[in-house]
């Protein structure tokens, strides 16, 4: 169901990320414009909350323990070929960022991110 507030639509957003402070600076920095549906700290995790929740856009971390976010979101892809990934990487990872993008990733920004760059990236998405 789609729900807008005011002219703008509001995505259900799941973020996945291993670092508690960086789910709770998207968390923040969506705040107001989007709806944070749910959380996960590794690629498991994430794969049975988009299950769960089915979520808008996934923002996904590429490094985490265990499985990693390419992984995961290959395995979202199979659940729902239409899932929208939203790649949050560290500057370091341009490979790993291109590897993503040749395997279904939307779009990506880099770590760190502003704001605007976040809010502009979920835009382009819905």
């Amino acid at each position: 169901m789609r729900h807008f507030r005011g002219e703008s639509y509001v995505a259900r957003l799941l973020i996945v990320d291993d670092a508690a402070f960086m789910r709770k600076l998207l968390t923040e920095m969506v705040a107001g414009k989007h709806e944070v549906c749910g959380e996960a700290t590794t690629g498991l995790e994430a794969i049975e909350k988009y299950k769960e929740l089915r979520p808008d856009i996934v923002t996904m971390d590429i490094t985490m323990p265990g499985m990693q976010g390419i992984e995961a979101m290959r395995e979202i892809l199979t659940i729902d070929e239409e899932a929208k990934v939203l790649i949050c990487s560290a500057i370091g990872h341009r490979q790993k960022v291109l590897e993503a993008m040749k395997n279904g990733a939307r779009d990506f920004v880099v770590k760190p991110f502003q704001k605007e760059q976040i809010l502009d990236a979920i835009s382009r998405l819905v």
